[in-house]
């Protein structure tokens, strides 16, 4: 959300291969804002984790998640976009416990789709693999939540743009 007391603070969310880290690192440049991907912080453990095909646990991604809501919380006034997967309410809601009014845009697409684009990515840690486990963990944004679904079919820039219209419409006009 962004308002004339807070720039826009934005959790990019969704699954593996749904494009967050490119979408929200475009969002922060139109934005001028930093950005960071929840990808960089996590703890090797939890890497190797993933690399072996094994999902992560709630207590796996807990340190993880407060590393990336410890990033919101010192970004609250100058706003920021962070990706992460922020798969769980309880997630988001660890994530927003400091900085109370970050918005969750969910990049939201089709299983299929989005195996084939982690299967295409070389060099990540995360395997196609392990698609289906964060989609059985995925709980969408509910009513009550700051934020709003997107749909990954459209382009970078359409994406972009729908983003900052969304960010606009809760509460005045990205930076």
């Amino acid at each position: 959300m962004t308002t004339a007391d807070h720039p826009p603070l934005v959790v990019m969310m969704g699954v593996s291969g749904s494009g967050k880290t490119v979408v929200g690192a475009a969002l922060a440049q139109r934005l001028r804002v930093p950005f960071a991907d929840a990808d960089d912080f996590h703890p090797a453990q939890n890497i190797a984790k993933m690399s072996a095909g094994v999902p992560l646990t709630d207590d796996d991604r807990e340190p993880w998640l407060r590393t990336i809501a410890t990033w919101l919380h010192e970004h609250a006034d100058a706003g920021g976009v962070v990706a992460c997967s922020a798969l769980k309410r309880s997630y988001r809601e660890l994530l927003r416990e400091h900085a109370t009014h970050t918005a969750f845009l969910h990049l939201h697409g089709d299983r299929d789709v989005l195996a084939a684009r982690v299967a295409g990515r070389p060099g990540h840690f995360m395997p196609a693999a392990l698609i289906d486990s964060q989609f059985a963990t995925l709980e969408p944004l509910e009513a009550d939540e700051n934020g709003a679904t997107l749909d990954v079919t459209h382009s970078v820039d359409d994406l972009v743009e729908q983003s900052s219209s969304i960010l606009s419409a809760k509460g005045g006009s990205p930076a």
